[in-house]
């Protein structure tokens, strides 16, 4: 490798004398890649190989490949894109041009800018302006509110479904508020999830299930509300649809995306996720703590409030108010 150093060592004294060298293109993961004259394509192989390295310590290797085919694939393949029919803009532009093409103040926008911010840091790429500043003032204070199911809407539909496999789908959902593939990898205490068993129904407050380690945010457990929906659902004796569920050949999204085909195809009036909110509005209405409940949903204290707190609707706000006035009856002082 002597000639290809001494090639090196010119290159660097040639930037030096016109004051051009860069750090950047020595240091860090991808270090060299600009410099060795490599297309976008093989910067973002290397960048996914970087990404999956770096995280593979911390989440599982389906939740990975979810996060990259849904939130990093999508906008690298409009970057590519993007570089190919202006080939005349320089890398930094074409990141601008392509998160200017999504819609504004909108999620997709977030994601974008997400995903191409860490593909420039990864390159050590300089972008002038930070990707932040293109966000706008989407939120989840932006977000449309939710008319969600009541109870007695959720137990109607499941009685009118007429396929059992996916009515027991359904009935998990809105008992334990999971999401649309962590009904597909749960550990329940009438045994394995799917199995008809001559175990007790457990309809009590102890039938709580283990969502999986190899889900979206980990293992965790979940209780279910009302625990009355175990047996009214008959839980303790239901099987899933056969759904390739082997991770090796499969994502957790394409999982998930047969239950909202599904919902579609039975033309149940609400999305899958509905049932999961209409859960998290149940826990708040009876009480439940609020970091109890977000470690069940399998998010952070914060999501959990800035989200669910906001879809209490007046009729759920009447509920509360009617039940911690009947739990705390005391007479107002004269």
């Amino acid at each position: 490798g002597l000639k290809q150093c001494e090639q090196t060592a010119k290159i660097i004294a040639a930037q030096l004398l016109q004051d051009i060298f860069d750090w950047r293109d020595y240091l860090g993961p991808g270090a060299g890649l600009r410099i060795a004259g490599a297309d976008l394509s093989a910067q973002i192989d290397a960048f996914e190989r970087h990404f999956f390295e770096t995280r593979q310590a911390n989440a599982s290797a389906a939740s990975l490949r979810t996060t990259w085919e849904k939130a990093y694939v999508p906008y690298l393949r409009k970057l590519q894109g993007t570089a190919e029919h202006h080939s005349q803009l320089s890398l930094p532009e074409a990141i601008y041009a392509t998160v200017q093409g999504t819609q504004a103040n909108s999620r997709s926008r977030q994601i974008c800018c997400t995903a191409l911010a860490a593909l420039a840091e990864f390159l050590n790429l300089d972008l002038p302006t930070d990707l932040k500043s293109f966000w706008g003032n989407y939120g989840n204070s932006q977000t449309q509110l939710r008319q969600l199911p009541s109870d007695e809407q959720i137990v109607e539909v499941y009685d009118s479904l007429k396929n059992p496999r996916w009515k027991y789908v359904y009935g998990m959902m809105a008992t334990y508020g999971l999401r649309n593939h962590e009904v597909f990898f749960c550990d329940t205490p009438w045994g394995q999830l799917g199995q008809r068993t001559d175990s007790d129904h457990h309809s009590d407050h102890t039938a709580n299930i283990t969502v999986r380690e190899t889900t979206k945010t980990g293992r965790h457990e979940v209780w279910p509300f009302y625990p009355e929906w175990v047996e009214r659902f008959d839980l303790a004796h239901g099987q899933l649809p056969k759904v390739n569920t082997d991770l090796t050949n499969t994502t957790l999204q394409r999982v998930g995306q047969q239950v909202t085909t599904q919902f579609r195809r039975y033309q149940i009036p609400f999305s899958p996720y509905d049932l999961r909110h209409a859960w998290a509005v149940r826990t708040i209405l009876m009480g439940l703590p609020d970091a109890v409940a977000a470690r069940m949903m399998g998010h952070s204290v914060q999501v959990h409030n800035r989200t669910y707190h906001r879809w209490m609707t007046h009729r759920d706000q009447q509920a509360a108010v009617q039940a911690a006035l009947s739990k705390n009856e005391m007479q107002a002082p004269t």
